[in-house]
C-alpha cells in the first residue's frame, strides 16, 4: 500500500523547467506518492531522469533541475 492509498485527497506533482524561462516551472500530476519515484540528477550535458520505483518507466528525462512534490487538493 502506497500513501496515495492512505491519503487519497494529496496529489504528488512534478516540477520541472520550462524551455520559455528561468523562472517559470511546469507542473505535471503524478499518479503515485514522492517515495514512489527516483530523481536522477544530470551531470553536466547528461539529462535529469525521473523513474518509477513501481515498474521502472521513465516518467521525465529532460534538463533540470526537477522536483517531486505532495500537496494537498484543493477542496
Amino acid at each position: 500500500m502506497s500513501q496515495a492509498d492512505i491519503s487519497p485527497t494529496d496529489t504528488t506533482t512534478l516540477y520541472t523547467p520550462a524551455w520559455y524561462s528561468d523562472k517559470v516551472r511546469e507542473e505535471r500530476e503524478l499518479p503515485l506518492a514522492p517515495g514512489d519515484y527516483k530523481v536522477t540528477p544530470g551531470r553536466g550535458a547528461e539529462r535529469w531522469t525521473v523513474t518509477s520505483l513501481k515498474d521502472g518507466t521513465t516518467v521525465y528525462s529532460g534538463v533540470g533541475p526537477v522536483e517531486i512534490l505532495r500537496s494537498r487538493a484543493k477542496a
